[in-house]
């Protein structure tokens, strides 16, 4: 299965069990935003009092992992069903924001160096 279909069946099943449970009311672009920043603070605080050089490591524990799992798998289920409420084909979407990151940041120009907002 490719990618974008992959997407897009994630997509399905979000909104499928979303529906079988009548809680598409209770998606609003602004309430499906905030449940995701929620879930972006539950995995921040995971790596909250982590050393950076340690993070790897000790997220290889399985039970860490798992929980880093959950987590990240809590986001992508809200970032899916935020893309399902507003219309946006996620995959395409990400797909033209690399090719555009690959024009900004050329490789050979940028090789090492942290990119400055612009």
């Amino acid at each position: 299965m490719t990618e974008e279909r992959e997407i897009a069946e994630l997509q399905r099943l979000v909104r499928e069990f979303s529906t079988e449970r009548d809680w598409q009311q209770f998606h609003d672009p602004k309430s499906v935003i905030l449940a995701l920043v929620g879930e972006v603070g539950e995995l921040a605080e995971l790596f909250q009092w982590v050393p950076s050089d340690e993070a790897v490591a000790r997220f290889a524990d399985p039970a860490r992992h798992g929980r880093v799992a959950e987590e990240m798998a809590d986001i992508l289920v809200y970032l899916v069903c935020l893309a399902d409420v507003l219309g946006v084909d996620l995959g395409a979407a990400a797909r033209t924001k690399l090719a555009d990151s690959h024009r900004r940041f050329a490789a050979d120009e940028v090789r090492g160096v942290a990119p400055e907002k612009a």
